[in-house]
């Protein structure tokens, strides 16, 4: 079987891969190998499901740039194909006064990177937002929120069939050979050729 584009792992790197490489070139010749019997079996499956604003992260630096535009770009995609998320937000709190000033200097940072809404929350009202927290001072940032990922793909998955990709689950790959001017990808049970490799199988 040949193909214009093949991508191997099934989470969410390889799905939204896919779903991008689709949109970009209408018509493409993809498949999508997964060698687990099911869709996001690994990293993808198993991670803390938060959504991360870039609060961290330095100002103008790759990370900032990555973790923001991915940030608006998975809220789209949730919007659009009605996959549920909640931005319950979250605090990050100084639990003495020696911590007040890397508090204030990550404030600074979310400022730099666009997170416009975030603000300060003084002791006696850190309570109002989690109980059971103790604290001298605390930043909100309501844009972190929480999703499963596994949903996610599954939603990446029907998209990338409904633009006319395949995924072939249950198909790990075994070799990867050069042939003829295309790569030909064995697996188990099959053998592929396609023009680009694209490898998403993570450890």
């Amino acid at each position: 079987m040949k193909y214009d584009y093949l991508i191997i792992g099934g989470g969410i790197v390889g799905l939204s891969s896919a779903y991008h490489i689709l949109k970009e070139k209408p018509g493409a010749r993809l498949i999508v190998l997964e060698k687990e019997n099911e869709l996001a079996a690994h990293q993808t499956g198993h991670n803390s499901g938060v959504i991360h604003s870039g609060i961290y992260y330095k100002p103008g630096s790759l990370k900032a740039t990555n973790c923001i535009n991915g940030y608006n770009m998975l809220l789209d995609f949730c919007n659009q194909h009605e996959v549920k998320y909640e931005l319950c937000g979250k605090l990050i709190v100084a639990t003495n006064s020696t911590e007040i000033p890397e508090l204030e200097k990550l404030y600074e940072r979310g400022l730099q990177n666009g997170l416009s809404k975030i603000s300060y929350v003084e002791k006696q009202d850190i309570a109002a937002h989690e109980p059971h927290l103790n604290g001298v001072k605390a930043i909100h940032v309501p844009y972190t929120g929480i999703i499963d990922y596994t949903s996610v793909c599954d939603a990446l998955a029907q998209q990338i069939k409904l633009m006319g990709g395949e995924i072939g689950l249950g198909k790990k790959v075994i070799d990867i050979k050069k042939a003829l001017g295309q790569t030909e990808v064995v697996t188990d049970n099959e053998t592929y050729l396609t023009q680009m490799l694209v490898n998403c199988a993570g450890l």
